[in-house]
């Protein structure tokens, strides 16, 4: 199996949004961003998949090792033998990579956010700092594109918390900041134990206004001269927030005890329509 394949393979198994956003891409771009993307799910299943602390933290370790690797030029795994003409091609920063690692590692120790401000530390690093390669990857020519890469990461992660509520309760974790859980009067025992309540349904609509927001500053944002470049990122956009209407309209407070995704050929249809009218 070659590293590109291996790539393929990973996205493929995932059924994420991304991999749907990827299959109408030029093909060296296409490569590129796949491998980008098993990078991330690699490094986000040494936490997910690993119950030791200690075991998971010295696999982290060594795929910062490997990045170093890589950018050395020698890369030893499938996942960064496949970045690295990439790394070299679109000048890929090191520095991103090894933050990505960071973001995941932070869900070892930290279960809870005191504050938004908290919270978007974690947003940044695991999902804003893939927008930005991202956005290097598809082609940027306005520096502006960045700041619209940036807020679709954070709105982006954002879905994902408020469609994961109850699947990180059994985790143990919960995202959304303490600070909000006071102010709508949700303890956080009602969370870990999946009860439904009016003041949970009214803080899951807070949340969902506040993602819809940063779809909104990301969406005004992007240059012109960029959109058609981006067209991959609009695609993820237009899925995720279909998501977001789907749990707004089936009643927000049912995350705690189910998880809503759209059905692949739902995927497909919203790929494929965005692709060539954005």
């Amino acid at each position: 199996m070659t590293p590109d394949q291996y790539c393929e393979d990973k996205a493929a198994q995932s059924g994420s949004s991304f991999y749907y956003s990827f299959r109408f891409l030029p093909l060296q771009t296409r490569l590129a961003i796949t491998a980008l993307y098993a990078f991330c799910r690699e490094v986000d299943d040494v936490v997910d998949e690993t119950h030791d602390e200690g075991v998971a933290r010295t696999t982290l370790n060594w795929w910062r090792s490997e990045v170093g690797n890589l950018y050395a030029g020698t890369p030893q795994h499938p996942v960064t033998r496949a970045l690295q003409p990439h790394v070299v091609r679109l000048q890929l920063p090191q520095e991103q990579l090894l933050q990505i690692i960071e973001g995941m590692e932070m869900d070892l120790t930290q279960a809870r956010y005191n504050a938004f401000a908290d919270l978007q530390r974690y947003c940044y690093l695991v999902a804003s700092v893939v927008g930005l390669l991202s956005a290097r990857i598809f082609g940027v020519t306005d520096e502006r594109t960045y700041q619209y890469a940036e807020r679709l990461g954070l709105a982006f992660q954002l879905t994902n918390i408020i469609r994961d509520v109850g699947e990180d309760a059994r985790r143990g974790r919960i995202y959304l900041p303490v600070e909000e859980l006071q102010r709508f009067n949700v303890p956080a025992a009602d969370i870990l134990n999946y009860r439904e309540s009016d003041n949970f349904r009214a803080l899951m609509q807070f949340q969902i206004e506040r993602a819809e927001g940063y779809y909104a500053e990301a969406l005004a944002v992007l240059p012109k001269a960029d959109r058609r470049n981006q067209r991959a990122g609009l695609v993820m956009a237009a899925i995720y927030r279909a998501t977001l209407d789907e749990i707004k309209q089936d009643g927000a407070g049912k995350v705690l005890n189910q998880r809503l995704s759209l059905t692949p050929v739902r995927k497909l249809w919203l790929a494929w329509k965005t692709w060539w009218f954005a």
